[in-house]
């Protein structure tokens, strides 16, 4: 197995849109040797844990609403390309994404940790959801087979909140600055939303060398 750890965030749009991608390419090989995990990277780890309005939050970003829709149109232009479901006018309010990743870990530890990305990503990308509301990831966390009641409690303490930040911040030591970021075999990095043919080609070079 070939290690392939990526750096995202729940609210990351080309996160969303790199899994995507990379899931098309691992559907067509099977058999890839790429063992995955995810790593927290917070966009915005400053933002209030209660979040905030989305449109006051973009515009705040991007200088106004021009600058928004500016921002976000390769975004609809690459969704539109590869038949991606994006759902942008559903979402209302961009979450603090701490205890997103805490339940990103939490279903590490019990092999679901991908189930719980994908899941998120679904939330919040196409179903509009607050996915830094307790409830949300609490449903969640039992659409994946996680005990719900579980995870209620751990959300309610302080569980893993230093860890994540920890992790968060060990990433920008390593001079990762934006998501999503994908490491082969702790060497390589990849930066961005990959096509499926470049996964592809990665994987047919990992079989070569092997």
């Amino acid at each position: 197995m070939v290690k392939l750890d990526i750096m995202s965030d729940p609210i990351c749009p080309w996160c969303y849109v790199g899994k995507t991608l990379l899931d098309r390419a691992l559907e067509q090989s099977p058999d890839h040797p790429f063992e995955i995990e995810w790593h927290p990277f917070q966009l915005n780890p400053t933002m209030p844990r209660e979040g905030m309005d989305r449109r006051a939050y973009l515009e705040g970003k991007f200088n106004g609403q021009e600058g928004a829709v500016a921002a976000y149109m390769p975004l609809v232009e690459m969704c539109e390309a590869q038949k991606i479901t994006i759902n942008l006018d559903a979402i209302q309010k961009t979450p603090n994404t701490l205890d997103a990743h805490r339940l990103i870990h939490w279903a590490g530890i019990e092999g679901r940790q991908t189930a719980a990305v994908s899941s998120l990503f679904k939330a919040y990308f196409v179903e509009g959801r607050d996915i830094g509301d307790h409830e949300v990831l609490c449903d969640i966390a039992d659409s994946i087979g996680l005990d719900a009641s579980v995870i209620h409690r751990l959300l309610a303490s302080d569980a893993d909140v230093e860890d994540i930040k920890k992790r968060d911040e060990a990433a920008r030591q390593m001079g990762i600055t934006s998501v999503p970021t994908f490491v082969v075999a702790g060497q390589h990095a990849v930066p961005g939303a990959q096509q499926p043919e470049l996964w592809l080609k990665v994987i047919e070079e990992l079989r070569t060398a092997a």
